[in-house]
């Protein structure tokens, strides 16, 4: 598959690029990319709920009442579950939600994700760039010229460039990382990846099926 290369004005550079088609036109797994999305949603979550169970409850351990002839159901200390102010049954306790995914199906996650794009006309190749200075209307001027103002963007960089990151961090549908931290969550979050020529090279060499 070949793509067109653009530079951040907008315009064509005359080049086009040949896009690996094992990477970038698979079948695409599904299921695969459910599963990476579900690990890396498990990985960001905090783990830090909990709820005061009947032994952690702050009240008296006295009986209500006695045990027969009141007429009512039999009961024991205001701890109990069932009364107001009782402790709760099976509440969250602090766990780690983490769970372990093999290597390759991450890979097929991401090729898949990446796949989609390409299939969709979702990805755009551009020129390595860099800002002398960090300039949010830099970055919505170069927003402007690829026609991607009210889109949800993903910008994947060569190598970390700070002005970079810093001109897109105040716009609410731009993301900007680094080649090593794409992932298919990104992927598939953003209604268009923008993809630096070199990071082509780094992407065939990490997804590429040996």
């Amino acid at each position: 598959m070949e793509i067109k290369v653009y530079n951040i004005n907008g315009s064509e550079t005359g080049r086009t690029i040949t896009l690996d088609d094992s990477i970038f036109a698979i079948e695409p797994n599904d299921h695969a990319i459910y599963l990476d999305v579900k690990q890396y949603l498990a990985d960001n979550r905090q783990g830090t709920s909990k709820a005061k169970e009947r032994s952690e409850n702050a009240h008296s351990t006295r009986k209500l009442k006695r045990q027969k002839g009141t007429g009512g159901a039999r009961s024991g200390d205001l701890k109990s579950p069932v009364f107001v102010g009782g402790g709760t049954i099976f509440g969250p306790k602090p766990r780690d939600y983490r769970f372990k995914l093999n290597i390759k199906v991450k890979r097929l996650a991401r090729r898949s994700a990446l796949s989609y794009k390409a299939s969709e006309n979702a990805m755009t190749v551009v020129e390595n760039f860099a800002f002398e200075g960090p300039k949010t209307k830099k970055m919505i001027e170069v927003l402007n010229n690829l026609k991607l103002n009210d889109k949800k963007s993903l910008f994947v960089l060569e190598n970390q460039n700070n002005f970079v990151s810093l001109s897109a961090r105040n716009l609410k549908n731009v993301k900007v990382i680094n080649v090593s931290q794409l992932n298919t969550y990104d992927i598939v979050n953003a209604s268009n990846i923008v993809v630096c020529e070199g990071s082509l090279n780094e992407i065939n060499r990490v997804l590429a099926t040996k």
